[in-house]
C-alpha cells in the first residue's frame, strides 16, 4: 500500500492519523495507542480502496489535505494561504465540546487521468477526462471499504475499530466542500442515497457498541 503513496500523501496520512488519535482519545489518553492503531488501518483501507478504483477507471488519485481557499462568495475573499481546516476543525471540535464531539472529514483528492486511456478508448484526442459519475465512484469505493471492514471487525470482537469505520464513513459521505460526499452526490444522487442509508444503518449500531 505505502508504495502507491507519493512522499507528500503519506505525509498527509501519518499527520491525519496522529490529528484523529489525539482528538479521538481526548482526556482518554490511555486508548491512544489502540486507537492510534486502529485510526491508521481505517485510512489505510479508505485511501487504498480509492486507489485501486482509480486504476481500474485507467486514472490517478493524489491524497491530499482538505484545505479551504476562501471564506467568502465575493472575488476578494480569499485567504493570503489556503486555511487547513483539515486539521484545525478536528481539533477546534474535541476542544469545544472537550472530546465529547468528533470530525473525521480531513484528506480529499484529485483525479487525473491517464495519457493513454483517451488513445485507448476514444483516439488521442478526444474525450480523456473523468467523468462526475466516475469520480464519485472512486470515492465511493473509499465509504464502501470502510463500511465492509466495520462489519467484518463487529462479528470479529473489535468494537473500536467497527466503530472507527462507521464513524470515518459517516464523515466521508458529507455532501460539503470538496469531501468525497461531494463527489458522489455530484456523481450520482442514487449511489450517494444508497450508502448514505447503509452508513446511517451502521451508525446506528455504532451507538450501541462497547
Amino acid at each position: 500500500m505505502i508504495n502507491m503513496l507519493e512522499k507528500k500523501e503519506i505525509l498527509v496520512l501519518l499527520l491525519i492519523t496522529l490529528v484523529f488519535a489525539v482528538t479521538l482519545s481526548f482526556l482518554k489518553m490511555d486508548i491512544f495507542a489502540e486507537v492510534l492503531l486502529a485510526v491508521f488501518i481505517v485510512l489505510v483501507l479508505n485511501i487504498a480502496a480509492k486507489k485501486m478504483a482509480a486504476f481500474y477507471l485507467e486514472s490517478d488519485i493524489e491524497i491530499k489535505l482538505w484545505r479551504m481557499e476562501r471564506y467568502g462568495f465575493k472575488r476578494h475573499e480569499y485567504f493570503k494561504r489556503p486555511f487547513e481546516i483539515g486539521i484545525f476543525l478536528p481539533i477546534i471540535v474535541s476542544l469545544v465540546s472537550l472530546g465529547n464531539l468528533l470530525w473525521m472529514a480531513s484528506m480529499v483528492f484529485d483525479v487525473k487521468p491517464r495519457v493513454y486511456r483517451a488513445a485507448k478508448r476514444h483516439g488521442l484526442y478526444s474525450f480523456s477526462e473523468m467523468t462526475e459519475a466516475q469520480i464519485g465512484m472512486i470515492a465511493a469505493a473509499g465509504v464502501l471499504i470502510n463500511l465492509v471492514a466495520a462489519v467484518i471487525a463487529y462479528f470479529l470482537g473489535f468494537p473500536l475499530f467497527a466503530r472507527l469505520n462507521v464513524y470515518f464513513a459517516f464523515f466521508s459521505m458529507l455532501p460539503l466542500s470538496d469531501l468525497d460526499g461531494n463527489k458522489i452526490f455530484f456523481g450520482s444522487m442514487v449511489l450517494w442515497s444508497f450508502l448514505a442509508t447503509l452508513v446511517l444503518i451502521g451508525l446506528g449500531y455504532a451507538f450501541f457498541l462497547t
